[in-house]
């Protein structure tokens, strides 16, 4: 069971952050101010919400449930999504909650939240800015997205790998804007994409789709490395 509990430097003084638990996510949620730099290091694809059945975009990070193929030596590339800076943090009635269950706490080592003086500590700065970014754009995504449906331009898209070992691999329930059916949207359209930012977004995400091919062979060299 969740331990909730409001975050304050009274209580909260000792605490640390691990950034451990990201080597268990292979998938995580972005809004649209992310894309232009997540789209250098990820994947960007859209799925749906399993008890909504609303779609929403994120960033795979790994070809299995529990297993982030994108750490090296427990670190993410450059960009680090708002959706794994504020792991085991909620806003709840305007204020700043956190899981004291979730792994990130767990590890007892890491960055502390506060300053001897009692301030937030960068760690926590980063964790706040994270929520702020999260909840200033997951509405503005979901219109965003809403607008890419209403032109049909979200398809599903066809994830199968085979690896040297001879085993295969499909992710499925994973989405992709159609790049054949943006090009034939009529010009009024177009352009309406364009000058609300939605057509730098589209092809953002079609862009960052090639990362897949590298997810495949950093898949495929730790199985190699693994038969040594």
């Amino acid at each position: 069971m969740p331990d909730w509990q409001m975050l304050n430097g009274a209580d909260h003084a000792a605490l640390r952050l691990s950034r451990s638990a990201d080597g268990t996510r292979h998938f995580a949620q972005i809004v649209a101010d992310e894309f232009l730099p997540a789209m250098l290091h990820y994947p960007i694809l859209f799925t749906k919400h399993p008890e909504t059945g609303a779609f929403y975009a994120g960033v795979v990070m790994g070809l299995e449930p529990g297993r982030n193929l994108m750490t090296v030596d427990g670190r993410l590339p450059d960009y680090r999504p708002a959706d794994l800076e504020r792991q085991g943090f909620f806003i709840a009635e305007g204020q700043v909650v956190i899981d004291r269950e979730h792994a990130v706490f767990a590890a007892g080592e890491g960055q502390p939240l506060f300053e001897p003086t009692g301030e937030a500590a960068p760690a926590l700065k980063r964790v706040q800015q994270a929520l702020h970014v999260l909840d200033q754009g997951i509405a503005a995504t979901d219109a965003i997205i809403r607008r890419f449906l209403d032109h049909r331009l979200i398809e599903p898209i066809d994830v199968s790998m085979q690896f040297d070992d001879g085993r295969q691999l499909r992710l499925d329930g994973l989405y992709t804007i159609s790049l054949d059916a943006l090009h034939a949207l009529p010009d009024a359209a177009a352009l309406a994409l364009f000058r609300g930012g939605d057509l730098q977004l589209a092809y953002a995400q079609t862009g960052s789709v090639r990362h897949l091919r590298t997810l495949g062979r950093i898949h495929n060299d730790r199985i190699a490395t693994a038969a040594l």
